[in-house]
C-alpha cells in the first residue's frame, strides 16, 4: 500500500471551482493522459488543460512531485520533472513543451551498466569497527602518555621564568608534535595518493580512514584562511602554486591528487576531498585548479574535474566528475553551466611572498611565545599558586567514591561552565565592536595585514555556534542579533525568525528586512576576496521574505522585497531585482511565491491572535533554553568528574588512566545526548505533522532541534556511528557507510542495508515555509548511494540501488525509481555516469 503524505491527505482544490473553467479545446493524448493523473492525485473528476496547477487548482509542490511520480511509472508518457511543473503550469502548456520528448521506458532510468553495491560480509565488517577502536584508544593513550610526562617536566620548574621557558619548548614540541604526526602517518600508511577505488571496511579502507581521522584532528585546520595552511597541505602532497587563499575548513584528504595554480581563491564551505564513497567503495580522483581561479561559497567539486586558468565557479555550484572549465570562462550551477557572470568583484592589490611569509611567521611566534605558554604554564601556576584550585585538583586529596569529590566538581563546573556563558556573552557584544572600528566598508585591504587579522577576529568571534544555538528557534536570537551588529530595525517579531545556524563574515554589514524569517544553514557573504586582496560590504535581506535552508546569501544580491528563497537556491547576482516570487534551484529560476495550502494558519500570524501565540511561544522558548543550559552544564559536570578522578588516580595508574578517561568522556556524551533526545521523546517516534508554528507541537519539535550532536562526527566513517542512529531511532539498515550524512528527524528517517552516505550529505523530514511547519518520512533503499552535500527533503522515497549525485537537492515528495541516477538542484533523471576506474583496477 502507497504511504501518502499529511500534506497530500489535506483538504484538495474546490471541485466545484475546477468545474466552473471549462476547457478552451479539445484535448491531445498526451494532455488526457496527464490530466487523468494529476486528477486522480487531486483526487477529483477532471482536470481542465488550462487550469494553472498552484492558483487555479491548489495544489502545491509536494502535490505535484507526486504526479511527477506517477508519470514516470507509465511508459508511453514523456518524463516530468520539478522544473518543467514550475515552467509550464498548465496542463496544456506541459503536454506542448513535452510534445517532442521520446517517451522514457520505466527501465531507463537505470544505466546501461548498473553499478551494483557489492556488500561486506558482517565480520569483515566488525573486525573493521574493532581494529578502528582499538586504534582510537592507541592514540589516546599516547596523548594520555605525553601530556603526563611533558606536566611531569614542566611542574619541576622553579620560578616564573623557568616555568614559562619550560612550557614554551613543552608546549611548542606538543604543537609540532600534534602537526608532524598526521604528516608523517599519510606518508608511512600511504605514500602517495592515486586514482583507485577500494571497499569499505577493508583493510586498504582502514589505512584511509586512520589518515583522514588524523588529518581531520590536527590542530592546524585553525589556520585556515592563513598561509601556513597551504604549507600544510603541500606537506601532505598537494600541488599548489604561489599566493594561493584557502578559506574553506573541509579538509582534502587525497592531498596528492589535489593541484592549484598561483592565485586561486577558494571561498568557505567548498568541498575538495579527492575521494567520494559510491556504491560500497571510496573511488578516489584528482582536482585540478589552474591560475588565478575562483571557487565561490558552498561548492563541491567532485573528483576527475578540473578548472583552467582563470576561470570561475560561482557560489552554490558543483561540479560532477568529468566536468572541465576552460580557460577564462565563468560557471555556475548545480551541475555547473557556462555564464557571463564576473564572481571576481575586487581589484587586487600588492600581496607578495614577502607579506604571506610575515604573516606567518608572525602567526608562528604569537602561538609559541604566547598562546602555547600561557595555556600550558598558566594552567601549572593556576594549580600551584591558587591553594584552592591546588587543594580541588591534587592528587590523592580525595577517594574517587568520595562525595567531597562531586561536591568539588559541582563547584568547579559551575565557576566554569556559567563563567563561560556570562563572560563569552560580554566579550562577544563588545570586543569585535572595537576591532570593527579598523575596517572600514567598501575598502579594498590587501590580504594578510592588520585589517584582515581584524577582519578574520570579528567573525571567529562573532560565529560563535554555542549563543546562537541557544537563543535560535526563539524571539530571543534576534536581540542576540542586534547585539552582534546586524541591522534588524523594525523587525516583526515571529518567534521563529533565525534557527540555530546563522553564520556572516561580518555581523556589521548585515541587514534583515521587516517580516524576514530564516530556515537554517544561512551564509551571509559580506565579503569579497581576490588572491590578494578583501573588500567588506552590506548584504541586504528585504523584508518578507522567507528563506530556506542552507542558502549563501552575497552582498548586491538581485533580490528585493516578498521573496520564497527555497532551500539551496543560488542567490542571483545579476538581472532585475526579484519581488512577490520565489526562486528555487543553481542556477535559480521562479516559482510561485505560495500557494493557497501555505497560507491556511496565517490567522494566527495576525492582530490578538498571533500576540497571544507568540507570547505563549516565547514562555516556551525560555523553559527550553533554561532546561539546555542544565542539560549542557550537567554533561560539564560529568565530565568535569571524570577529570578531577583521572587526577585522583594518576598516582596508582599514571597515563593510563588519562587514556581512559579521554575515551570514557567519549562514550558518556555519545549515550548522554541520545538519552536527553529519546527522553525528551519520551522514546516514541515522530508522526508526520502539517501545523502552524504556534502549535505547541512544534514548539516540543524544536527542542530536539536543539539537543548538541557535534558528537556525531567523531564517529564518521565508523560502525559505531550506525550505532548510535539506531539508539536515536533511525530504521537503519546493515553495514551503512555513513561519511558524514546529518539527519534532521531521526525517527522519521529509514535507510537500507549497504548504503552510502558521504560527506556533508542531509536527509531533512521537514520544512518550515513562512509560518507553516511540515514534515513526513523519507526512506532510502538498499544500496543507495547519497553524493557529497547533497541534501534530500521530507517525503522522499529513493528505490534500492538509487544514486543521487553531489550536490544535489531532491525536492519533497520526490520518488526516484530503483538503479535510477539523479543529479542537480532541483534533482531530475540523469543518464551521466562520468567516473571511470583508472587503469589496472
Amino acid at each position: 500500500m502507497e504511504e501518502i503524505s499529511v500534506e497530500v491527505l489535506t483538504a484538495g482544490p474546490d471541485e466545484s471551482a475546477i468545474a466552473k473553467r471549462r476547457d478552451t479545446g479539445q484535448k491531445t493524448g498526451v494532455e488526457t493522459d496527464f490530466a487523468e493523473v494529476l486528477a486522480d492525485v487531486l483526487s477529483v473528476e477532471q482536470v481542465p488543460a488550462d487550469s494553472h496547477f498552484f492558483d487555479d487548482l491548489g495544489a502545491n509542490s509536494l502535490v505535484m512531485a507526486h504526479f511527477c511520480a506517477r508519470v514516470r511509472k507509465r511508459a508511453e508518457l514523456p518524463s516530468v520533472s520539478m522544473k518543467d511543473i514550475y515552467r509550464h503550469p498548465t496542463i496544456r502548456s506541459l503536454a506542448t513543451a513535452l510534445a517532442d520528448t521520446a517517451p522514457t521506458p520505466v527501465e531507463s532510468s537505470a544505466p546501461a551498466s548498473t553499478e551494483v553495491v557489492t556488500p561486506a560480509g558482517t565480520l569483515q565488517y566488525v573486525l573493521c569497527g574493532t581494529l578502528q577502536f582499538l586504534i582510537f584508544l592507541g592514540y589516546c593513550f599516547l596523548t594520555g602518555l605525553v601530556t603526563a610526562r611533558g606536566y611531569e617536566w614542566v611542574s619541576t620548574g622553579s620560578g616564573v621564568g623557568d616555568i614559562y621557558l619550560r612550557s614554551l619548548l613543552f608546549g611548542g614540541a606538543g604543537f609540532v608534535g600534534l602537526c608532524m604526526f598526521p604528516i608523517a602517518a599519510k606518508w608511512i600508511l600511504i605514500g602517495r595518493w592515486k586514482p583507485s577505488q577500494f571497499p569499505v571496511w577493508g583493510l586498504t579502507y582502514l589505512r584511509f580512514w586512520t589518515v583522514k581521522a588524523l588529518v581531520h584532528a590536527n590542530p592546524m585546520i585553525f589556520f585556515v584562511g592563513n598561509p601556513l595552511y597551504v604549507l600544510y597541505l603541500r606537506a601532505l602532497g598537494a600541488r599548489i602554486g604561489k599566493g594561493v587563499t584557502i578559506l574553506s575548513p573541509t579538509v582534502p584528504v587525497c592531498t596528492d591528487l589535489l593541484t592549484i595554480g598561483a592565485g586561486t581563491v577558494i571561498r568557505k564551505d567548498s568541498f575538495f576531498l579527492c575521494y567520494r564513497a559510491h556504491a560500497g567503495r571510496i573511488q578516489t580522483g584528482r582536482v585540478t585548479l589552474g591560475q588565478d581561479v575562483f571557487i565561490g561559497e558552498k561548492t563541491v567539486l567532485d573528483i576527475d574535474t578540473s578548472m583552467g586558468d582563470g576561470a570561475q565557479l560561482g557560489h552554490t555550484s558543483t561540479l560532477h566528475s568529468g566536468q572541465v572549465v576552460p580557460d577564462g570562462q565563468r560557471w555556475h550551477g548545480s551541475p555547473a553551466q557556462r555564464t557571463e557572470l564576473d564572481y571576481v568583484r575586487i581589484a587586487p592589490t600588492d600581496c607578495g611572498t614577502l607579506r604571506r611569509a610575515g604573516f606567518g611567521l608572525l602567526t608562528v611566534l604569537q602561538l609559541l611565545f604566547l598562546y602555547v605558554p600561557l595555556t600550558v604554564g598558566g594552567a601549572y601556576m593556576l594549580v600551584t599558586e591558587v591553594p584552592a584550585v591546588g587543594n580541588l585538583l591534587g592528587p590523592g586529596t580525595v577517594g574517587f567514591t568520595s562525595i567531597r569529590l562531586y561536591i568539588d566538581a559541582l563547584v568547579l563546573s559551575v565557576v566554569l561552565f556559567f563563567g563561560f556563558v556570562v563572560v563569552g556573552l560580554a566579550m562577544m557584544l563588545t570586543v569585535p565592536r572595537l576591532l570593527n572600528l579598523v575596517v572600514e566598508p567598501d575598502k579594498v585591504y590587501p590580504l594578510y595585514g592588520l585589517h584582515y587579522s581584524a577582519h578574520r577576529a570579528i567573525a571567529r568571534m562573532t560565529n560563535v555556534k554555542f549563543f546562537k544555538w541557544l537563543f535560535g528557534d526563539s524571539s530571543y536570537i534576534v536581540h542576540y542579533l542586534r547585539g552582534l551588529g546586524y541591522d534588524l530595525s523594525h523587525v516583526e517579531q515571529t518567534g521563529s525568525n533565525f534557527g540555530t545556524e546563522v553564520q556572516h563574515e561580518t555581523p556589521y554589514l548585515s541587514s534583515v528586512g521587516s517580516g524576514t524569517m530564516v530556515a537554517d544553514g544561512l551564509s551571509i557573504v559580506n565579503a569579497d576576496f581576490s588572491s590578494t586582496s578583501f573588500r567588506v560590504s552590506r548584504a541586504s535581506i528585504g523584508p518578507h521574505n522567507f528563506l530556506g535552508n542552507n542558502i549563501a546569501f552575497p552582498s548586491g544580491a538581485r533580490t528585493g522585497d516578498n521573496c520564497l528563497l527555497a532551500t539551496k537556491v543560488m542567490i542571483p547576482l545579476d538581472g532585475a531585482v526579484r519581488e512577490g516570487v520565489g526562486l528555487l534551484g543553481s542556477p535559480c529560476f521562479e516559482i510561485p511565491r505560495s500557494v493557497e495550502r501555505d497560507s491556511r494558519f496565517d490567522h494566527l500570524r495576525t492582530g490578538e491572535e498571533k500576540r497571544r501565540n507568540l507570547a505563549a511561544k516565547n514562555r516556551y522558548n525560555i523553559r527550553t533554553m533554561g532546561f539546555f543550559l542544565f542539560v549542557r552544564w550537567l554533561h560539564v559536570f560529568v565530565l568535569t568528574v571524570f577529570g578531577l578522578g583521572a587526577v585522583d588516580l594518576y598516582g596508582v595508574f599514571g597515563q593510563l588512566v588519562i587514556a581512559a578517561s579521554l575515551a570514557l568522556t567519549l562514550g558518556f556524551t555519545a549515550v548522554y545526548f541520545v538519552l536527553v533526545e529519546r527522553g525528551i521523546a519520551a522514546f516514541r517516534a515522530l508522526r508526520p505533522q502539517l501545523c502552524s508554528i504556534y502549535d505547541p507541537y512544534f514548539w516540543w519539535h524544536e527542542r530536539l532541534w536543539k539537543v548538541p550532536d557535534e558528537y556525531l562526527n567523531v564517529f564518521n566513517g565508523t560502525p559505531f556511528k550506525n550505532v548510535i542512529w539506531r539508539m536515536l531511532g533511525v530504521r537503519l539498515g546493515s553495514r551503512v557507510f555513513d561519511d558524514g550524512c546529518y539527519l534532521t528527524e531521526r525517527t522519521l528517517t529509514t535507510i537500507g542495508n549497504d548504503c552510502t552516505l558521504n560527506a556533508g550529505s542531509k536527509i531533512q523530514c521537514h520544512s518550515q515555509e513562512d509560518g507553516t511547519f511540515k514534515s513526513d518520512r523519507s526512506t532510502i533503499g538498499v544500496g543507495c548511494t547519497l553524493g557529497v552535500g547533497a541534501h534530500v527533503h521530507y517525503g522522499v522515497t529513493m528505490g534500492d540501488g538509487a544514486v543521487l549525485a553531489p550536490d544535489s537537492f531532491l525536492m519533497k515528495g520526490e520518488e526516484i525509481p530503483p538503479h535510477a541516477r539523479w543529479g542537480g538542484n532541483p534533482a531530475t533523471e540523469t543518464r551521466d555516469a562520468h567516473y571511470r576506474p583508472a587503469a589496472g583496477e
